[in-house]
Parts: C-alpha cells; structure tokens; sequence
C-alpha cells in the first residue's frame, strides 16, 4: 500500500494548505439560506457539507473527481476507490499494489460465518452485512493506535489501513451472505491475482458468464460514491465524526441504505418491470406501456425508477447500463421492458406534468430515469433474482464512497459533526 500512502501524503499537504488558506479568505462569508420549509423538509439542498469525491451537477449526473462518469465508466473498482481517495487516476502499479493488499487482508474468519448463520433464517441480507462489519469491528487499526496515544495527524493513517482490510473482506463477506442466505451452499474463498469485482462474481457462484463479471464490475464502479449528503454517506460521515472507526461508521452508512427511500429503490424498481410484464403476458408494445404509464399517474401511484432529487436529465449511470444491455441481452424480456419504459415514460410524465400545472397543481420536476430503473434487469439475467440481495450489491459498492471520504476527513482533521436544532416554539416566535 506504499503508493497510496506515498499520494496520500503528498495531497494531505496540499489540501490542508488550501483549505486552511480557504478559511482565513473566505470563513466568514456566506456560503446558503435556510427557510423553514427547507428545516421541515430534510435539509434538501441546503449546502452545508463539503464532499471532494464527487459530485452531482443537475444537468450532468454524477461527476467523480472532476471526471463525468460515462468517461471514466471503463475504470475498475479498485481504480475509483484510488481515484477517490487521492483524485488521481491509478497507475497500473497503484492497481496492482492495491490488489496485492486485497490477497493479504481478504480471509474471513470462521466466526464470522458462525455469527451469520445463528441468525434468524428470513434475516435480510443488509442486516446479515451489517452484523457481519461489526463482527470484523475488534480488527480496526484505527482503535488500537487511538489507545495507544497517536498523534491526530495520524489518525487518516490507520483510517486508511481499517479501510482497506474492510474493502478485501466486503466481496467475500457479501456472496458468503448469499450463499448462507439464500441456501446456495458454503462460502466461496477470495481467489489471489483476480481483481475485486471478478473475485465477488465467482464468490457469488450465480453465473459462469463472462459478461457478468464485467457487469459487476461496472455495477461496483457505478455505485462508489454520489456526493456526501445522501443518507449513506452523511451517515457514515456524521458517526466517522465523532472519531468511530470504519468498520461502526460503514456499517450505520449501511443502515441508512437498506431503507426503502434510498438503496431498496431498486429492488422495487425490477418488481414493478416484472408486474407490467405479468399483466400483459410478457413485454408489452410502447403503446400499451404508454396507456398503462397513464392508468397509473391517474390513480395516484408513481412510476418507480423515474426522478431524483438532484437530477433533471437521464441519469448516466442509467444509461451506462443501457449500453450494456443493448450490447449482451439485448433480446431479453425483461431488459426490452425496460428499454421500452424508457422509450416511453419521460414523455408521458411530461405530459402528465403538464396537466397538473394546468390543473393548478405542482409539476413534477425530473421526467428521467435514475440508475434503479434499469439495473436489475440485468442482475436478473444472469441469475441472481433474490431483490432482496440487490441492496447489499449497492452497499459493497457505496463503501469505497464512503471509506474515502472517511479517510480524507481524518486527514484534514474534520471536527465532529454537530448542528444546532431548534424547535417549533422557537420558529414561531422568532422568525
């Protein structure tokens, strides 16, 4: 890990200069308003966090330091977690001292499996990865140098080698989920000299298909990191704050991800392709979809995968797995409903949008799909059709998002997270 250590260094200089430099220029001056709407309403976009791993412009999606996401879509997940950490992308050296360490830290213990299998037998699969973080928590580097009394600028250090060891156990830890979960059999052990994303492929044991091995690792990489305010990684954030290690602070981000607003989004999204497909005995025509989309908004239900709350254009990470749909299923069912709904429903939600303002009521705000409406459709091809595992997917991915942006925090000695709350006495009598 000498490489990432050695750019760790070098930018931890550069960036506490910077933002040190920030803070004597500009600490004063005004950077967003709150209304009370706004405090009502979750926070929604009120800017009071900062994130340098990523970004998500409106118009653009998902912009990983500095770079749009279809650009860099080519990246492994190894590649994005260095590229994250350090906002350089990787050499092939880098890749391959960091996948050196992943051979060295990738083992389970066998109480962990013990743990996971004393559960109770309908567990869901997020709160299996859960419990097993936690688990693996007496290893965390972090706690044993705290205890020992090292320096806080330190900290990011040991942050780092917890994040690691958490990265090489996830891809095991999540198919032995799997496997245990969904009576697949024992647990698959890391193979030395394949990389993260082929390693959780053959763990899993759910297809033998090259193409899905390509797919995790374009899945793995499209869900690493999507700005700090998101549940999971504000979460992860506010409890990584109050200097909890990784292995506490990825598991709460987790928890977070697991509700049915944020990572269960997509399991939701393939049940609903899968009924539209049952009603009309396989995939319908665009003009059926179009006359159902509108059955639908009419009764007061929403169309699941379409909006964001950030977004206003077709999501990238969407249309990256359009690409690989159209490329190696585009015969399937379930993919073609998919591609057809696309074909469809912006359009009638625009429409529909429409006719709402003309009845005086609010227009909906992003017509286009996010990345749930597509992404399961090509898990189910390959075979893995348990929804209620698709979430631990995301999470394995979300954790190099998260681990990273822990990592640069303890660097740069963030202080711990804590806002002031008011109450609804105080609104009304002074605002």
């Amino acid at each position: 890990m000498a490489n990432i250590f050695k750019k760790m260094e070098a930018i931890r200089s550069d960036i506490c200069s910077e933002r040190s430099l920030l803070l004597q220029e500009k600490g004063d001056l005004q950077l967003d308003t709150i209304t009370v709407k706004q405090a009502h309403g979750g926070m929604r976009g009120v800017k009071s966090m900062i994130c340098d791993t990523s970004l998500v412009e409106p118009d653009k999606g998902l912009i990983i330091r500095g770079y749009p996401l279809l650009e860099i879509k080519d990246l492994w997940p190894e590649d994005v977690f260095i590229l994250l950490l350090t906002g350089q992308k990787p050499t092939k050296e880098d890749r391959e001292d960091l996948l050196k360490e992943y051979d060295q830290r990738a083992e389970i213990p066998g109480f962990v499996w013990d743990v996971l299998r004393s559960m109770a037998k309908d567990s869901h699969p997020m709160t299996m990865l859960s419990t097993g973080i936690m688990a693996l928590e007496h290893e965390s580097a972090f706690d044993e140098k705290y205890n020992e009394g090292v320096p806080k600028n330190e900290y990011w250090r040991y942050y780092l080698e917890d994040a690691v060891n958490l990265l090489a156990k996830l891809p095991g830890l999540a198919a032995g989920i799997y496997r245990i979960r969904f009576d697949k059999g024992d647990p698959v052990g890391w193979t030395k000299g394949l990389d993260w994303g082929a390693n959780y492929a053959k763990m899993l044991g759910v297809s033998d298909d090259d193409a899905f091995v390509d797919l995790m690792r374009l899945y793995l990489m499209f869900h690493c990191d999507h700005e700090g305010g998101n549940v999971s990684a504000n979460t992860c954030h506010t409890v990584g704050s109050a200097l909890s290690n990784a292995y506490y602070s990825v598991s709460a981000g987790l928890n977070g991800l697991a509700g049915f607003l944020h990572g269960m989004a997509n399991q939701e999204c393939l049940g609903w392709i899968l009924e539209v497909m049952d009603k009309f005995d396989g995939t319908p025509t665009e003009e059926q979809l179009r006359q159902f989309a509108w059955d639908t908004l009419r009764s007061g239900k929403v169309i699941p995968g379409y909006g964001h709350a950030v977004l206003r254009v077709t999501d990238p990470r969407f249309t990256g797995f359009l690409e690989f749909g159209k490329e190696h299923l585009p015969e399937d069912p379930v993919f073609k409903t998919v591609h057809h709904v696309y074909n469809v429903v912006p359009d009638v939600l625009k429409e529909f949008s429409a006719e709402r303002v003309e009845a005086g009521k609010s227009p909906i705000g992003n017509p286009w799909p996010n990345v749930d409406a597509g992404s399961g459709s090509l898990l189910y091809h390959y075979g893995l059709t348990e929804f209620s595992y698709y979430t631990v997917l995301f999470g394995i991915s979300r954790a190099m998002g998260m681990l990273s942006q822990l990592v640069l925090n303890r660097a740069l000695g963030v202080p711990i997270t804590r806002p002031k709350s008011v109450g609804t006495k105080y609104i009304k009598e002074n605002v």
